[in-house]
């Protein structure tokens, strides 16, 4: 059987997904300054970081398997990688700080956080299906739940503003 797909490469992914959030939420509260916008931030920054340390916790035990999951066309593999390419903040330096830069109210930084966490729900939800180890896919569902509800916290905040 040919099993091309890792989830440790997946995983790498989720990583770089979860450290451009933290790098947002940390200068999105810079910007939006002190106030329950920027306190929501500087508690989702942190959140990220646990989620970083999670999916990293994810790597170290599939680090050393070979592929993980049965898809001999390789299309699981370049399926997440164009997900993670579309995402909000795509994987490329400076991609957060350009997403900043067209930040000019806290409801212009909200907007943004919502999109990033509704990608973010979108690609763990595709890679959930991905992982083939069920210890795993337990972990990324408890993600995706926090995840969803980083978009409850966001959505209350920004209803407020409107």
């Amino acid at each position: 059987m040919i099993y091309p797909f890792n989830a440790a490469e997946a995983f790498k992914m989720a990583i770089s997904i979860e450290e451009n959030g933290l790098e947002f939420y940390q200068k999105a509260a810079e910007i939006v300054g002190a106030g329950p916008i920027g306190d929501l931030f500087r508690t989702l920054a942190e959140e990220e970081k646990h989620h970083k340390s999670t999916f990293t916790d994810f790597l170290a035990s599939v680090k050393d398997q070979g592929p993980t999951v049965f898809d001999p066309d390789n299309e699981t593999d370049a399926y997440l990688k164009m997900m993670a390419d579309l995402h909000v903040f795509r994987q490329k330096p400076g991609a957060v700080a350009e997403a900043l830069a067209s930040v000019k109210t806290p409801h212009d930084a909200l907007k943004l956080a919502i999109n990033f966490e509704k990608d973010s729900v979108i690609f763990f939800v595709e890679l959930k299906a991905a992982v083939g180890d069920a210890a795993d896919r337990l972990g990324v569902e408890k993600l995706i739940l926090e995840e969803a509800g980083h978009i409850r916290k966001l959505a209350r905040v920004y209803a407020k503003q409107i």
